[in-house]
């Protein structure tokens, strides 16, 4: 999500990514995910994981959720409709409604993480042309 919006100069944004349990917490990215960034010009070496908080709902006006498990770990700490309205599945953005959860890759190959990688990108790349429009209204 970072580089499409610096590549479409969306300096407006902010972009953080967080788990909903504490077993990550400080650790780098998988290096199969890592390196899958890399074959399409991302780097992730700096990336650190930490665990989603309360205070996020008052920091983010939109939050994604990977899958249905971690929707609902996200919404169990909203305090109020607005901040659940602003949880969403990712993939609602390729199919509306459909709510499905993107594959876990961990226990698979090199294969599973690319198209885990091609499945966000296109999600990101709706957000990214919705947030241009949202601009431009």
């Amino acid at each position: 999500m970072k580089k499409k919006l610096e590549e479409r100069n969306i300096t407006w944004v902010e972009v953080d990514s967080a788990g909903t349990s504490n077993y990550h917490i400080g650790g780098k990215a998988d290096y199969r995910t890592m390196e899958s960034g890399r074959k399409h010009g991302i780097d992730l070496s700096s990336h650190r994981g930490r665990q989603f908080t309360p205070d996020d709902f008052w920091v983010f006006d939109q939050i994604y959720a990977m899958d249905i498990e971690n929707y609902s770990d996200i919404v169990r700490l909203a305090s109020n409709e607005e901040q659940i309205k602003k949880v969403h599945l990712i993939l609602n953005e390729l199919q509306p409604e459909a709510n499905l959860s993107v594959p876990d890759p961990w226990f698979g190959g090199e294969r599973d993480f690319e198209k885990v990688f091609f499945m966000l990108d296109q999600a990101c790349d709706v957000i990214v042309d919705k947030l241009i429009l949202e601009e431009k209204a």
